[in-house]
């Protein structure tokens, strides 16, 4: 008896996150109201200089992503005049949960789970009104991490967790990542090769049909880099070089296409 209870009890549990991921999907993309965006900065390395950068940031440093997605839009002739509104949420002192590189499929689901239900307990709602999608930032001083981890986003439970600079010249690649990492919860895939980084053409080049081919001008969001030759790619310094290609903006429901 109590072994069908349990049963029953999980297959609900599992009914009500299907139901949830979906109704999150559908009214994350309908683009009727601005996209709430809550971002939640967090010291990664617990460094003096990612303290010194956190207590200094305010929403105004984010603006750059609200007109880069505007503009973006617009291009698409989307209706709503404002598509995305980023919320500064209050700094974060436990760090989120990490996922192994060689975790597994098994690894990585558990590690889903156990993110959003992290995401749920942390993060205040900035206004007094739960966010559409909460993004941790995890802020890194360059002088240490020169390098730093994958970051991630996640479709389903709306959450991302974003690996940035804890340095204000650096703030443009770091706004072109949290903007990567946002399309991510709302349906849209790489469009680069993970072995090399790469965009993979066309649907990760910002002007396929441009003539001659290379150099691009500009990286399409979600092929991450600007492709110089058919070998090489940069990265773009901010969202100034970037353009939302027409693939990622079916993917999010922009177009019909």
């Amino acid at each position: 008896m109590w072994r069908k209870l349990r049963i029953a009890v999980l297959l609900l549990i599992l009914l009500f996150v299907a139901l949830n991921t979906y109704f999150d999907r559908v009214y994350s993309t309908d683009w009727d109201i601005p996209l709430r965006v809550a971002l939640y900065p967090i010291n990664a390395d617990g460094s003096a200089q990612s303290e010194r950068f956190i207590s200094d940031l305010q929403a105004s440093h984010f603006v750059s992503i609200e007109s880069f997605f505007e503009t973006e839009a617009r291009r698409y002739e989307l209706k709503l005049a404002k598509p995305v509104r980023i919320l500064l949420g209050a700094q974060l002192r436990e760090l989120p949960p990490t996922v192994a590189p060689d975790a597994g499929t098994l690894g990585v689901i558990s590690w889903s789970l156990r993110m959003r239900y992290w995401a749920w307990k942390h993060g205040e709602n900035p206004g007094g009104i739960p966010p559409d999608v909460k993004l941790y930032v995890l802020f890194h001083d360059p002088q240490r991490h020169p390098r730093l981890p994958h970051s991630v986003g996640m479709q389903k439970g709306l959450f991302g967790i974003v690996n940035a600079f804890a340095d204000r010249r650096m703030m443009g690649s770091n706004d072109t990542v949290i903007a990567h990492e946002l399309l991510h919860t709302l349906g849209a895939i790489d469009k680069y090769d993970l072995r090399t980084t790469l965009p993979m053409y066309p649907v990760g080049y910002a002007e396929p049909d441009r003539e001659p081919t290379y150099p691009q001008r500009f990286a399409e969001l979600m092929g991450g880099r600007i492709p110089i030759t058919s070998d090489r790619a940069e990265i773009p310094e901010s969202l100034r070089q970037v353009i939302v290609g027409p693939y990622t903006a079916a993917e999010i429901g922009w177009t019909d296409q």
